[in-house]
């Protein structure tokens, strides 16, 4: 090691020590053990620009052990990026561009928000499976648009996290070449010693993941053998790698090698030790020679000038190809191709009765055709989801002989929680737009990921079929009960429940047009009529009037497969004089982004209002004034047989709105809802 890479190494560790001692907050242990690992990579590999952050074949690194972030700002400082000396000094405090861990969208730099151990290394395969399907598409022979590698730091942590297991499983069936992960062997955890509950082979574990592994025994000061192992990594190209790395947790300080260094700022006697030990002047803090500034970025000129070759070969190929060119453009900028959505699916009343996921099946198939960069798949649950459109090509290893990394659709086998990791890390590399599947009721199987595509901005579609008791037989454990409760209470989430093959159409709409927001979209397991009144553009209201004869007596206010039931109420109340206006609500957080006076359009004062829905009642209280709905889980029956016993029918719910009705007139007002509640 040359006296300049130690100099840069030792500012590192040094730095990080300040930083968490700033902030007395934070996690100095991991990067000052992971130095050297960070100063390899961006000084002899990481292609990147950061004049330009978001160069699309910069590439990727991924933090998957986010709490050692002090190790990332400390290097997107060094190489210039946004990230001020100020900014390290703020590490952790109110407003700062320098979180407690890592957040996409936040940060110049940062490709996605970690913390969550085991997310990172999951987005990290969603990143390498987008490398991979935009190389397979747009490529041609001298023309590699797609080339970058995508680069993953995880700790014993993320290697204990179920979800790191089902991605890395995936990413090796798959083949992922581009894939390099490094693992931080340090031995330990918050607790103390991994030797307390963490003694498993890993590098057995992933050889037989199908990985490409490898063992350097010194990474505190062998960064010769690091940088051999990341060159030996590239040259394997048909296996994503792992490079398992020893290192000591803390290096420098009095108590390395131990969990003290672990989630705690080391004290002040301590750091200036460990100064002193590495050469610097222990009075000295943030303090960077202009020598390691220089070397550093030089490391950044790779990345500019081959920014400027990519944009080169663009350009060329643009010309070469214009129609593919086009497409790049058009993708990479993110925007949606003219009237994409003029020919989806719509439906009239005369239309046979169809379940919503059979709905969102042939909206699919239509999306396919118009919209190239939507990749989708399902966690083994196709022919349940009905996700896989007809002439599908899977996205497989060409050497299986079973697709092409050119496919479309993604068999992310019985893996909830890494397929939406997955899809986040899909999202957030650039130019696709990614869609899963499974049951309604696995989406809290799966929950981190999916929480954290509303934190992170991402555009990702949860396709959640057999949403409420109305899947039947398979009984209380499949039956969904509290699942919306969670997404409509989830910022930046859109909830869609449509209740006919209209709103299945405006659903997709809208969950495509909102480029910053994920999407859960539950859809039935049971047939439903195509309404009277229902309309695609509707949707994007959140709630609309589907029926209204005159002035209304009540308001039942329903969604998905009981909007039909609450279309029989008010026929049921008809005939007993009572007028009911009948309101479809697909998504009430599109409806509390209204105008007031939308709001209480459909909602008039002084109207009692009645909720419907198959669910939880929780939440139902915002919008009505009654509720009809689940307080317990579900039971196994047939669908008919399950709304019958728990009372989510016409007959009740009429019997409901009489109730409500009557109690109002007996205290002479209807209390007000606040509609303008956000």
């Amino acid at each position: 090691m040359s006296n300049i890479d130690a100099l840069s190494i030792n500012t590192i560790r040094a730095l990080a020590a300040d930083i968490t001692f700033e902030a007395n907050s934070g996690h100095p242990g991991a990067p000052m053990g992971c130095a050297p690992l960070a100063h390899v990579l961006w000084k002899d590999f990481i292609r990147c620009n950061p004049k330009n952050p978001n160069y699309p074949n910069r590439d990727r690194f991924v933090l998957s052990n986010g709490h050692a972030c002090a190790l990332q700002y400390s290097v997107l400082h060094l190489l210039g990026y946004d990230v001020t000396m100020d900014d390290l000094k703020h590490f952790r405090k109110l407003n700062s561009r320098t979180p407690g861990h890592p957040e996409r969208g936040h940060t110049s730099g940062i490709e996605v928000t970690t913390g969550p151990l085991g997310q990172g290394i999951t987005n990290a395969v969603g990143l390498a499976i987008a490398e991979a399907n935009l190389a397979a598409t747009f490529n041609k022979p001298g023309y590699e648009v797609f080339s970058n590698y995508t680069y993953a730091l995880m700790g014993d942590g993320c290697m204990q996290e179920g979800i790191s297991s089902e991605a890395c499983s995936l990413a090796g069936h798959l083949q992922l070449g581009k894939l390099i992960v490094l693992y931080d062997d340090n031995k330990i955890t918050i607790d103390g010693d991994t030797a307390f509950s963490f003694t498993e082979d890993v590098n057995k574990r992933f050889e037989a993941y199908g990985w490409h592994v490898q063992t350097v025994g010194d990474g505190d000061e062998n960064t010769s053998a690091i940088k051999q192992a990341v060159e030996a990594a590239q040259k394997v190209t048909d296996k994503p790698s792992l490079i398992k790395v020893r290192t000591t947790i803390g290096f420098g300080s009095k108590n390395q090698g131990k969990e003290s260094v672990h989630g705690s700022p080391l004290d002040a006697e301590d750091i200036k030790s460990a100064k002193k030990r590495f050469g610097f002047d222990p009075e000295k803090t943030f303090s960077i020679s202009q020598e390691v500034y220089d070397y550093w970025h030089k490391f950044t000129e790779k990345g500019v000038k081959a920014e400027k070759e990519w944009n080169d070969l663009v350009a060329k190929y643009q010309k070469e190809f214009p129609e593919e060119g086009a497409e790049l453009k058009r993708r990479l900028e993110g925007k949606l191709p003219k009237d994409w959505s003029k020919d989806l699916p719509r439906y009239t009343p005369n239309d046979k009765p169809v379940a919503t996921r059979k709905n969102s099946e042939a909206t699919l198939t239509k999306l396919v055709e118009v919209l190239p960069e939507l990749i989708g798949g399902s966690a083994d649950l196709t022919p349940s989801n009905n996700t896989r459109w007809k002439g599908a090509v899977d996205f497989q290893p060409p050497s299986t002989g079973i697709g092409e990394y050119s496919g479309r659709y993604i068999r992310y086998g019985v893996r909830e929680h890494a397929m939406f990791g997955i899809m986040n890390g899909i999202a957030a590399y650039q130019g696709l737009i990614p869609y899963g599947g499974t049951f309604l009721n696995f989406l809290t199987y799966g929950w981190g990921a999916a929480r954290l595509a509303a934190l992170s901005h991402l555009r990702t579609i949860f396709v959640m079929t057999h949403d409420s008791i109305g899947l039947g037989e398979d009984g209380p454990t499949h039956q969904p009960i509290e699942t919306l409760a969670i997404t409509r209470a989830t910022p930046n989430m859109l909830t869609f429940r449509p209740a006919d093959g209209n709103e299945t159409t405006g659903t997709y709409i809208c969950a495509i047009e909102h480029s910053n927001r994920p999407s859960v979209i539950a859809l039935s397991r049971q047939n439903l009529p195509q309404l009277e009144g229902s309309a695609v553009e509707k949707v994007s209201k959140g709630a609309y009037v589907l029926q209204c004869p005159g002035k209304p007596d009540a308001i039942i206010v329903s969604t998905g497969s009981e909007v039909c039931i609450a279309v029989d109420t008010a026929k049921k109340l008809k005939s007993d004089g009572i007028n009911a206006r009948v309101v479809s609500m697909p998504c009430s957080e599109l409806f509390d982004e209204q105008p007031l006076s939308y709001k209480t359009e459909v909602f008039p004062t002084g109207v009692p209002i009645i909720s419907l829905e198959a669910l939880s009642t929780f939440g139902w209280q915002r919008y009505s004034h009654a509720q009809v709905g689940m307080t317990t889980f579900g039971t196994s029956a047939n669908y008919t047989g399950a709304y019958e016993f728990f009372n989510i029918t016409a007959e009740h719910t009429a019997k409901v709105t009489k109730e409500t009705i009557d109690k109002f007139k007996k205290v002479g007002h209807v209390p007000e809802i606040a509609f303008t509640q956000i």
